[in-house]
């Protein structure tokens, strides 16, 4: 294998090694065992570990549990193991867990905007944002086969608009995948280092509350609504934002993101082969329709309404096999 030598180099030649389950890129991990000793080998065609290795070493020394990067390459990178206990896992077999492991993930993010982030980030300022749900026109219309046309750029418009005038003005890392599967339970390390962090290599620097949306409208699965209340009354109480400032970024944000990842999953279906995706697309429509009956999209709301079709499973269905 291409890795062996770089598996050799740092100890790891004679490792068992596992395949684990990729995310929606393209990037496969593998778990090694050398006796007690466990690792992951991390495998990237796109070549962008140093940017990983970065942002890991920049969230470590802010006391926050990303594994340690024990070397990488341009596309071969060899992490610590922080284990199976994802939140969704730990969530799913105790429900009664579920509002404790959001708690801890609101206090990261309450943690995160005390801190710097890292001054090389892009940023994702309202424009930068209005841009990133354009997947949504090239993408999700197209699979239920409806074209854009002139819309595309109106709403564009209007969000970006929107999200000039009602976030907040810090300025935060924004981890952007900061959702149950992403985080892992670490219940024998303190306070906010419990949280264990995977996935954050596109970073931004950006609106707080972003990483809140990504918590709490989770397109893999469903927070309960007690839980959901909770976390949005912690993070209220623990960031020292008034409720009033809180609820319209996060809608609007919830409406951003949720625009972009319609489109992120029709592509990912339809283009790489990975039709599980289409099974995720209805979630988030109903994370889209929550946010479009808030009164700070009332503005957008009709236009969007107008031109994106419901993601129903006939539809879905029909477009799957055509």
């Amino acid at each position: 294998m291409i890795f062996d030598s770089f598996l050799d180099a740092n100890g790891w030649g004679d490792a068992r090694q596992e395949p684990l389950a990729g995310d929606a890129s393209s990037r496969r991990y593998i778990r090694l065992y050398s006796g007690a000793k466990r690792a992951i080998l991390m495998i990237d065609p796109q070549g962008d570990t140093a940017c990983f290795a970065h942002l890991a070493t920049h969230l470590r020394q802010v006391n926050l549990s990303a594994p340690e990067v024990y070397d990488h390459t341009s596309n071969l990178m060899l992490l610590e193991d922080l284990g199976d206990a994802q939140f969704a896992r730990v969530a799913k077999d105790q429900p009664d867990m579920e509002c404790t492991l959001y708690a801890a993930a609101t206090d990261v993010l309450c943690h995160l905007e005390t801190r710097l982030a890292p001054s090389d980030l892009t940023s994702a300022t309202p424009e930068h944002l209005g841009r990133m749900i354009e997947p949504a026109f090239t993408h999700y219309l197209p699979l239920l086969g409806q074209n854009a046309g002139a819309s595309a750029s109106e709403i564009q418009l209007r969000l970006t608009d929107l999200l000039s005038r009602h976030l907040p003005p810090d300025r935060v890392i924004v981890l952007r995948d900061y959702h149950a599967e992403n985080l892992i339970w670490l219940p024998d390390r303190d306070d906010v280092r419990r949280v264990g962090l995977l996935d954050f290599q596109d970073a931004l620097e950006g609106p707080p509350i972003y990483d809140l949306v990504s918590l709490l409208q989770d397109a893999r699965r469903d927070v309960s609504d007690n839980c959901y209340a909770e976390t949005l009354a912690r993070y209220i109480d623990q960031s020292g934002r008034s409720e009033s400032s809180v609820l319209p970024a996060f809608h609007l944000l919830g409406l951003q993101r949720n625009l972009r990842i319609l489109g992120i999953f029709a592509r990912l279906a339809m283009e790489q082969g990975k039709p599980a995706y289409l099974s995720l697309i209805p979630r988030v429509w109903q994370y889209i329709k929550t946010s479009l009956a808030s009164p700070i999209a009332r503005e957008v709301e009709p236009l969007i309404t107008d031109l994106f079709p419901e993601p129903t499973p006939e539809r879905l269905t029909l477009r799957a096999l055509s």
